[in-house]
């Protein structure tokens, strides 16, 4: 979405050319400040770009006051500025001044990537770009200390193919400038080490490079994929860098830290049983390391920090927007940086504030001479006279139409026939253009080049189209195309929608003639309101290949497929014949120990069951496993039939087809007011297909918190309703249904279609009421706690049922539900995450949609956990009510949640804070929460009644007391109910002194710490099983067969009783089973060696990895990523492969084992005693032999030769038909059934 093409007006304005003599004169004096119309400061800001930063190379620092409104800025320049711009948002410090946390990744990253491009053209060798940057900062974000120039600029490396290197110098530098050692690099600021291959990710780069050495000289560089691992593509033209520019990873130098901590040689290190402080970072500061709260020393390392104006190149131009709102920021960041300090108990020797004053700031500013937009007292133009330019005279607002359509139509048609420009920016373009299009109106072909106009400037004959018309993907709607982009300027005259949002529009007007250059129409002129700017899609942070293999570390407990449940205890080498071997060491009861070889590591898994109590361990030998295991086969069996025969009923009853969208349903998914996900696009799709066959639809969808479900939902339900169909909401709770309430009220409020809600918030009265509305057809959509299950209960004329997390219902609720599946339409939403083999376990049973992407609005929520702090805890509140917000406290005891009222009153004395419990009554509890939501409140109080759905946009700080007694999933379900919304949100977890923790509440704080990022339900939803076991993931019935045998286990067994229930279902012959392990004993030595691969969690990962692989192009990939990612592959690593591809065949062929046995290869086949031998013989040769249980392959040749003939017996044995003997053994027809190759 892009508009620089309409920036060229600006050139025919000849105020603009005045403020451009006056900019590049530096002899001029300062300006007046331009007071132009919210909306046309962006245009203005990204012309300049143009005309005066790119030509000569300089870098724009814009400076706004607040951080929403940076925010705002970044979203309109990206809209604004020409492709290919250098446009960095400079984020905020994370912690508030003085506060001892760590920075975010995000953080980092983004200000250092800002940083290493105002130093182009300034560092000797890294030249100044085409496209100069233009950095985007509040006064929070410019305030901040930082590195000096001079120490980033000595810091900054170039790095080139063919340049000699000090190993072991460079690697111990690249520490001293921010960068961590690990095992696999995936993020930036990290660097690996594997023998003669170097991977770095430069913190301000947009990929990692991959540095392979041929001695001590750089013989290649080349880019690499973090998620994959491997190398580009070599058709990429980025894949081979002549060069990288590694700059500071941090701005804290932990080199510099080190030097600094020679003046605290004298301060102790802190006791085991101190309290957190300081202190406890002194080890990681001496050593100079890099660690989570280096940036919080930041003020003391360096003696003189350096502002961001210090990064400036002389040529740079500044810009302040609001210079009066910029100071009364600064000064109100300095009054809560000083209280902040007084509240800090312990603070370091000597430690200043870490942001400038402002003060001490404005005068190094006024030396830039800023251009000023919006009002400005006289002080911040500085104390010469100020020239005045008319820029501002050229901009007038644009009219407002308050969403009525026909004065705008009528407007858009004068606007033509006095050949004025005219472009529509709206969400709802390509609706307004069939408005349009339904009125006569013309426009300019969307499909063509713009500039294939009439010369004349004005729209010609062959160039005016009705409204263009084309097919709506997936939808079968007819609608309009409207532009992404507009590189040119349209034709005097024209009228061009763009599909966009833009916070305001204008009329730009040349004064000297008064002709209108452009009329620029928003949603603000239109509708009367505005939309958040779509933000740039944020990409998850990526993980190698192996990273799901990470879930097995030394002493957790494993179940073996075939042994059953044992504990790890890492890995092993033996020396077996001469040959050297890994092995996965497994201990089981009674000190029996299990070596598994490394291409069997696919038979481990870890271990979860139904609750966090540890399992008995199995004997080697024993019965009891496979007894287990079969008692689970069976239990898997009368699930899958169970879920087969539903599903079976849907597919035979038949339903109620609905037809294809509406225009109103148009209507009402163009007035969703946010960009939907690709995720959520193709959800929606998925349930409409649904919808529309004839048969009953029963999908889940599972998207993590606020991924847009409830969404899909109301447009599901919108098209039942205007089908004339009646739609049942059920939900968990009582809050959660007062919420969809309101939004299903709110989105659908401008349609005929009657909402109501059954719960405790209704009187018994309102309730019949409600009742026999809903039995007469009077209501279109009921939303209810379990009160809808009730046998009073009736529908004139059901057709669709939504439910809302139906784990939560119970058994006698879920009967009621499954009768309903065979009637109506079921759509469910879950948030808890399924984990992916029981959602292989299901397809094809249950039809299931997975939302994974987040919204493009959606930050991530700040996260920190600690013990209980009340400065925290009134800082934190401090900073929410600053910015207009509000807090959620949670507290999870009714007793006691008024204590906690009078403590929050007496910290905090101007909120105003309200309880809310389910022990309230129904009038009282919704009064509390209109209230929350009308903002008439700043503080909620309340127990976990907030944790499921609630979406208050406006609340945006979480605080949670007591956070060790929740369990995992609630403290991530609770933190989803911030972060709503476009701004940054903060969740606290408050808890006992860790050390009197117990471990299970440790591992659970650590792991909501720990994930932070968006879409980490996932990984959340397995640490929760692995912590507190799966509980009834499958039903109460089943969790008896999941202790036994654990979850991994139990999802295998489903799966493989799935796909034979429903072969049995489709009349089919159940599907051939092969063999689950094929035994690999060869005399090689086989593992990856240490010096290949030294981090031993790494190679575990990997074992694990390669023993998944089933097919030979799988492991031939695996081989090349190896080379790639590690250097020439070693010999013991090329047996292992050889072994793989030996198993992968020995499966293939129906092999039961390949050994070696008597000085020969044996390969045993279960079934060969039944097989014609004597067609198997002459079909594989005569260098083997077939005996009644085995083909045996003589060994008496080198390793390369028999391995060759090995791998061919096995393809033979693959192609070989396999028909029953039918006569005497040793004897066979000619007629009889020959052996066939495919």
């Amino acid at each position: 979405m892009n508009v620089s093409g309409l920036l060229d007006l600006f050139d025919q304005i000849p105020a603009f050319g005045q403020l451009m003599a006056a900019l590049g004169n530096d002899e001029g004096g300062p300006l007046l400040p331009l007071d132009l119309p919210r909306g046309a400061r962006a245009p203005v800001v990204a012309q300049l770009y143009r005309r005066l930063a790119m030509p000569a190379r300089a870098p724009i620092l814009l400076l706004t006051g607040r951080v929403d409104t940076a925010t705002l800025w970044h979203q309109a320049l990206e809209t604004w500025l020409p492709a290919g711009s250098r446009l960095h948002r400079l984020p905020e410090p994370t912690p508030l001044p003085y506060d001892r946390g760590p920075w975010s990744d995000r953080t980092r990253a983004g200000r250092l990537a800002a940083l290493a491009d105002l130093i182009a053209g300034q560092h000797p060798l890294v030249a100044a770009p085409e496209m100069p940057p233009i950095v985007v900062a509040s006064a929070r974000a410019f305030l901040q200390k930082t590195l000096p120039k001079r120490r980033f600029i000595a810091a900054t490396r170039v790095l080139r193919a063919g340049q000699s290197l000090d190993l072991e110098k460079t690697l111990g530098g690249w520490q001293e400038i921010g960068y961590d050692p690990v095992s696999v690099v995936e993020a930036p600021g990290q660097f690996s080490r594997r023998g003669g291959i170097i991977d770095i990710f430069p913190i301000a780069a947009p990929y990692p490079v991959r540095i392979e050495l041929f001695g001590d000289e750089v013989d290649t560089l080349r880019a690499f994929d973090p998620t994959t691992q491997r190398s580009a593509a070599p058709t990429d033209g980025d894949n081979a860098p002549l060069s990288i520019l590694i700059t500071p990873a941090r701005e804290a130098l932990p080199g510099a830290a080190r030097d600094f901590t020679e003046v605290w040689a004298d301060e102790p290190l802190p006791a085991e049983d101190s309290l957190p402080s300081w202190r406890d970072d002194l080890a990681d500061l001496r050593a100079g390391r890099p660690f989570a709260n280096l940036e919080y020393y930041l003020p003391l390392i360096y003696s003189r920090p350096a502002s961001l104006l210090d990064y400036l190149p002389p040529a740079a131009l500044v810009i302040i927007d609001d210079a009066d709102e910029m100071r009364a920021v600064a000064e109100e960041l300095a009054t809560h940086a000083r209280q902040v300090a007084e509240e800090q108990g312990d603070l370091p020797p000597g430690y200043p504030s870490p942001l400038y004053d402002w003060n001490e700031i404005a005068s190094e500013l006024a030396w830039w001479r800023p251009l000023v937009l919006g009002q400005a007292t006289e002080e911040a133009s500085g104390g010469e006279e100020p020239r005045y330019i008319e820029l501002g005279e050229a901009f007038d607002p644009g009219p407002r139409y308050g969403g009525q359509v026909r004065p705008l139509l009528n407007q858009l048609k004068q606007s033509q026939r006095e050949g004025e420009r005219v472009v529509v920016f709206s969400r709802q373009a390509p609706r307004l253009a069939e408005l349009w299009g339904g009125e006569g109106g013309r426009l300019i072909r969307t499909l063509e080049p713009l500039t294939q106009a009439g010369t004349s400037g004005h729209l010609s004959g062959d160039t005016v189209d009705p409204v263009v018309t084309a097919i709506d993907a997936g939808t079968g709607r007819q609608g309009t195309v409207p532009l992404s982009a507009l590189p040119d300027v349209p034709p005097d005259g024209s009228l061009t929608f763009v599909h966009g949002s833009l916070a305001e529009g204008f009329s730009l007007v040349r004064r000297e003639d008064n002709r209108v250059l452009l009329h620029l129409l928003t949603d603000a002129e239109i509708f009367g309101w505005s939309r958040p700017a779509p933000r740039r899609q944020r990409t998850a942070r990526p993980a190698a290949p192996e990273t799901y293999f990470a879930d097995i570390k030394q002493g957790d407990y494993v179940v073996h497929l075939d042994y059953g449940i044992g504990k790890f205890e890492g890995m092993v080498v033996r020396n077996l014949g001469g040959m050297e071997r890994e092995y996965l060491l497994v201990q089981y009861a009674n000190g029996d120990t299990l070596y598994v070889p490394v291409h069997h590591a696919d038979r481990l898994g870890k271990w979860i069951g139904p609750d966090d109590a540890d399992p008995s361990l199995n004997r080697l030998g024993e019965r009891n496993w496979t007894q287990a295991k079969a008692a689970a086969q069976r239990a898997a069996d009368e699930l899958a039939q169970e879920l087969l025969e539903l599903y079976a009923a849907r597919e035979t009853i038949p339903g109620h087809a609905f037809p294809p969208d509406s225009e109103w349903q148009a209507e009402l998914e163009a007035a969703f007011p946010y960009r939907e996900t690709e995720d959520q696009l193709r959800v929606i799709s998925e349930v409409k297909d649904d919808m529309e066959r004839a048969n009953p639809m029963d999908r889940l969808i599972c998207g993590d918190v606020g991924y847009g479900k409830t969404e899909v939902a109301l447009r599901a339900a919108f098209k039942a309703v205007m089908d004339g169909k009646q739609v049942a909401l059920l939900v968990p709770t009582t809050i959660l249904a007062q919420q969809h309430f309101t939004t299903f009220r709110e989105r659908l409020a401008p349609f005929p279609v009657t909402v109501e809600m059954l719960s405790r918030f209704r009187t018994p009265t309102q309730q019949r009421r409600i009742v026999q509305q809903l039995r007469a057809g009077g209501v279109d959509i009921i939303i209810g706690t379990h009160r809808l299950l009730s046998d009073d209960i009736a529908f004139k004329d059901l057709g669709l049922v939504i439910v809302d997390e139906e784990q939560r219902f119970g058994v006698a609720d879920k009967e009621k539900l499954k009768q309903w599946r065979t009637e109506v339409d079921v759509l469910t939403l879950t948030a808890t995450p399924i984990p992916r083999t029981l959602h292989m376990a299901l397809t094809g049973v249950r039809d299931i949609s997975i939302i994974d992407t987040a919204p493009a609005e959606r930050l991530p929520v700040e996260t920190w956990v600690g013990e209980s702090d009340d400065s925290r805890i009134r800082t934190a509140i401090l900073r929410e009510l600053d910015r207009g917000g509000q807090v959620f406290f949670v507290h999870n005891r009714v007793q006691s949640i008024n204590i906690i009222r009078k403590r929050l009153e007496k910290l905090v004395p101007e909120a105003r804070v309200v309880v809310a419990h389910g022990q309230m009554s129904e009038r009282q509890l919704e009064k509390i929460m209109v209230e929350f939501a009308e903002a008439r409140v700043d503080i909620l109080l309340s127990t976990t009644i907030i944790e499921s759905g609630l979406d208050f946009p406006n609340a945006n700080t979480l605080i949670v007391d007591r956070a060790e007694q929740f369990g995992l999933s609630q403290l991530y379900q609770l933190r989803g109910r911030v972060g709503r919304s476009t701004r940054r949100a903060y969740a606290y977890f408050f808890h006992a002194p860790w050390r009197g923790l117990t471990p299970d509440a440790q591992a659970r704080l650590e792991t909501i710490a720990e994930h932070t990022q968006l879409g980490s339900g996932y990984f959340i939803a397995v640490r929760d099983m692995e912590i507190r076991g799966a509980g009834d993931f499958l039903g109460g019935q089943q969790s008896g067969h999941i202790s036994a045998v654990g979850f991994d286990m139990y999802t295998r067994l489903l799966t493989r009783a799935v796909k034979r229930r429903k072969a049995e279902l489709r009349g089919d012959a159940p599907p051939a089973e092969q063999p689950e392990n094929v035994l690999i004993d060869l005399p090689l030595a086989t593992y990856i060696p240490t010096d290949y691969v030294p981090d031993t969690q790494l190679r575990l990962r990997l074992y694990r990895r390669m023993a998944t692989l089933d097919t030979l192009a799988e492991i031939d990939e695996m081989a090349a990523e190896l080379a790639d990612r590690f250097g020439p592959i070693p010999d013991p690593l090329h047996n292992l492969l050889y072994q793989l591809r030996t198993k992968s065949l020995g499966q293939m062929a129906g092999v039961n084992a390949v050994v070696t046995e008597a000085g020969q290869i044996r390969i045993r086949i279960a079934e060969l005693g039944g097989m014609d031998r004597y067609h198997l013989q002459r079909f594989l040769g005569e260098g083997v032999r077939v005996s009644k249980s085995a083909v045996w392959l003589k060994k008496d040749r080198g390793t390369h030769e028999w391995q060759i003939e090995l791998v061919q017996v096995l393809e033979k044995l693959r192609l070989f038909e396999r028909k029953a003997e039918p006569g005497p053994r040793g004897g066979a027809s000619e007629n009889e059934a020959e052996a066939v190759a495919s």
